[in-house]
């Protein structure tokens, strides 16, 4: 970046890290508890909106899931690919079957790609902390899971920068 401290992620590292990072985290869903959230316990899928990419939500326990979202962005002629990471705590809405409330918060990591169309990749990256608020609703008698949120976030390195604007809509598969 322009001032401060600079990460430098080779593109093949970068591969290598999320991978081990995505299968590790993956892994150890499925080997979580068995107890049900809601009418569903795993669902993946597409997000839609700021940035577009793939979620996977699984449930621990009666209301809390773990979200992961890579989002991938074209923005201001830089490629942006972000690794989210959110706990999510969900409650029931009263008299509205299969829709609830959610909220929770974690942490991103990003890569930024700066000259994406040139031979020489200038690609960088670095970390910060989300927020979440949100509805989730279930479809009764089909695998189809919707959510739409609000995920502020703040990158706290390598510069400190709040983005406030991130909305999204998530349409899974459920089982």
């Amino acid at each position: 970046m322009q001032n401060g401290t600079l990460i430098v992620f080779p593109p093949i590292m970068m591969k290598k890290t999320l991978l081990v990072l995505t299968i590790a985290v993956l892994g150890s869903c499925f080997l979580a508890s068995e107890s049900q959230a809601q009418d569903y316990k795993n669902a993946i899928g597409g997000r839609f909106g700021t940035a577009n990419g793939l979620t996977f939500k699984h449930f621990f326990n009666s209301n809390g899931a773990l979200d992961l979202i890579l989002n991938i962005r074209d923005h201001n002629a830089h490629d942006h690919f972000y690794l989210v990471g959110l706990y999510e705590v969900h409650n029931p809405i009263p008299n509205a079957g299969g829709l609830n409330w959610y909220y929770g918060g974690g942490a991103h990591i990003f890569f930024v790609d700066h000259d994406h169309d040139g031979p020489d990749d200038d690609v960088d990256g670095g970390f910060g902390i989300d927020g979440v608020l949100g509805l989730d609703y279930k479809f009764n008698g089909a695998p189809i899971n919707l959510s739409l949120d609000w995920k502020p976030a703040l990158d706290i390195a390598p510069d400190t920068d709040g983005d406030l604007g991130w909305f999204g809509l998530s349409i899974r598969f459920a089982w």
